[in-house]
């Protein structure tokens, strides 16, 4: 069974900084592009950060210079590295990744999600 599982949310004063790290696991053969969302209530889920297995990251333009994703593909993790944060990023914060996994007829393309972390920044 693939599964994606965050962790690393929390309650932070405004300025501070939280690291999220998401896990893949199971039966994976690669993992093409790693991406972060957050959404918060009556909003649409939006891409916070994405990288890609070749290529330069790419981020939302409000948390450009204080965000950093990153990922580890020996451990099939991915990290999100946040500094300076704001009360406006308070969301729920998802993982999201597309695979190539393996099944009993070979390979197959297949996308997943995490279950969410929350981050919550106030005084």
């Amino acid at each position: 069974q693939v599964q994606l599982v965050e962790s690393g949310g929390g309650l932070v004063q405004p300025g501070g900084s939280l690291r999220l790290s998401c896990k893949a696991s199971g039966d994976i053969y690669s993992v093409y592009t790693f991406t972060w969302y957050r959404q918060t209530t009556g909003k649409q889920r939006e891409l916070v950060a994405s990288m890609p297995s070749s290529g330069t990251a790419d981020y939302m333009d409000s948390v450009k210079g204080r965000f950093t994703i990153s990922r580890d593909d020996a451990q099939k993790m991915v990290y999100l590295q946040m500094n300076s944060l704001k009360p406006e990023d308070t969301a729920v914060y998802y993982c999201w990744a597309d695979m190539l996994i393996i099944t009993p007829d070979g390979r197959t393309a297949r996308e997943y999600w995490g279950q969410g972390t929350q981050v919550t920044v106030s005084s």
